[in-house]
């Protein structure tokens, strides 16, 4: 098992490697520098001015150059600039560039400054991950436990009604995105229908104090999306389990049908659903986007949406490099609990 995770460490890794990369590719394209230009400078900027302003700052880099410094493995750039002062990637304002540290990457805990919110990006991050963990954390509460029991109900007795119902509803739900469903139960729940309005179509307050009427309508929102389509997993692999011969001679010997439910097959039934439920939390994390804009939570996801629409490079470095992280991390988290609920799974 050791082994195994080494290898699956060093494999992390270099797609980490791989997918910042390409991040750190698109987001440095020529377009986006001169837009960058343009925004911390003039917006009349010439085009001569703007290719000076990108040489001053270490812009003009080769991109291998570049991606080295910002994760922090080649030392930061010290350039003289055209009007003779003296810069460096690593200088703080008021610092001597010779005097400053040589490396300021990502390994470093330097991930940038914000030019949309005027703030490290760490902290800006920080900030907006806890929000975000907290809206996944309640989500993840309310989704997997009634998506399971859903699964689980429809998957006993197959072709009943009880099924045909239960599968019906999760069909629904994961066919209805988020930006409807949420438009729904905002029109239905968030505003004042018939004088008597029960929850908060606006999530904005419960950023610092989050309560059952400002919360309720995000949280419903993303798990209805999400829970159908791990009900309609659990409900196929608890449909295949119930076929298997040893539940037939369960059953035969007269073993009564809830034991043979709770303890034969649910546990065989959950593998499949394990690692669906883990690949939640990347989605969670990214595909709060529509979510945390429609109820004005500022959140990860909001983060994203304005760090993209105000080309907030070094923002958006800082989100693709967590986001990779979670990622990579749940995938290896699905692949150990594989192992360890199908015990006919062995690494050699």
């Amino acid at each position: 098992m050791g082994l195994f995770i080494l290898r699956r460490l060093g494999v992390m890794i270099l797609t980490a490697i791989c997918l910042t990369f390409v991040v750190f590719w698109l987001t440095n394209l020529t377009p986006n520098l001169e837009k960058l230009a343009k925004t911390q400078g003039n917006a009349r900027m010439s085009d001569e001015a703007v290719v000076t302003f990108l040489e001053n700052r270490g812009y003009s880099q080769p991109l291998p150059i570049k991606y080295g410094q910002w994760i922090g493995l080649l030392p930061g750039y010290v350039i003289e600039g055209t009007d003779g002062e003296l810069r460096g990637r690593c200088a703080e304002p008021g610092m001597n560039p010779t005097d400053a540290p040589k490396f300021c990457g990502v390994l470093q805990g330097e991930w940038g400054f914000s030019t949309r919110f005027k703030e490290d990006v760490s902290q800006i991050i920080s900030t907006r991950l806890g929000h975000t963990a907290k809206l996944m954390g309640l989500v993840m509460l309310v989704m997997v436990p009634g998506a399971l029991i859903i699964g689980v109900l429809a998957g006993m007795r197959e072709g009943s009604r009880t099924d045909r119902t239960l599968s019906t509803f999760s069909i629904i739900s994961t066919a209805t995105p988020e930006y409807v469903s949420g438009v729904v139960l905002i029109a239905l729940f968030g505003t004042a229908t018939f004088g008597m309005q029960i929850f908060k179509g606006n999530a904005n307050s419960a950023m610092d104090n989050a309560t059952f009427e400002n919360f309720t309508l995000p949280v419903l929102t993303i798990a209805l999306y999400g829970m159908g389509y791990i009900a309609r997993m659990t409900r196929a692999s608890m449909t295949e389990v119930m076929t298997a011969q040893y539940i037939r001679t369960a059953r035969l010997k007269g073993v009564a049908f809830r034991t043979i439910v709770l303890k034969h097959a649910l546990r065989n039934a959950l593998i499949a659903p394990f690692t669906v439920i883990m690949l939640q939390f990347p989605w969670l994390l990214n595909g709060v986007v529509i979510v945390e804009s429609l109820f004005s939570y500022k959140g990860f996801g909001w983060t994203l949406v304005e760090a993209a629409s105000t080309n907030d490079i070094e923002l958006l470095l800082g989100v693709s490099v967590v986001s990779v992280i979670v990622v990579l991390s749940t995938q290896l988290i699905s692949d150990i609990g594989y192992v360890f609920l199908n015990p006919r799974i062995r690494i050699s």
